[in-house]
């Protein structure tokens, strides 16, 4: 059961939680916005948001670690479709007031 949506989620007009994620387009990271459901994130293949970008918004390197049905791989940046708007969008807004929460020990979070 879900007490508290995670950090930038939205329910949709079904009431299905969605999340945002930027557009990639030919390796290229977009500032297109677009909200996926959990049922849709897992027909794409989407980067981490700490993935390191250059100034053009361009894959610094070749393989970016990314999820895809449910998995965690490494990727090529041509067929990366997403990437996730910020690390925090995982969590709720609760979670995200515990200092240092990266950090923290994970029983406590």
């Amino acid at each position: 059961m879900i007490n508290s949506l995670a950090t930038y989620s939205k329910i949709n007009k079904y009431g299905f939680i969605e999340s945002p994620y930027r557009k990639v387009v030919n390796g290229k990271v977009t500032n297109d916005v677009e909200y996926l459901s959990a049922i849709d994130e897992d027909k794409f293949c989407i980067a981490q948001a700490n993935a390191p970008l250059t100034k053009s918004n361009q894959f610094v390197r070749d393989l970016v670690s990314c999820r895809k049905d449910g998995d965690f791989i490494m990727s090529t940046t041509d067929k990366i479709d997403y990437m996730d708007v910020s690390p925090k969008q995982l969590v709720s807004v609760a979670a995200l007031l515990i200092p240092f929460f990266e950090n923290d020990d994970a029983n406590r979070a």
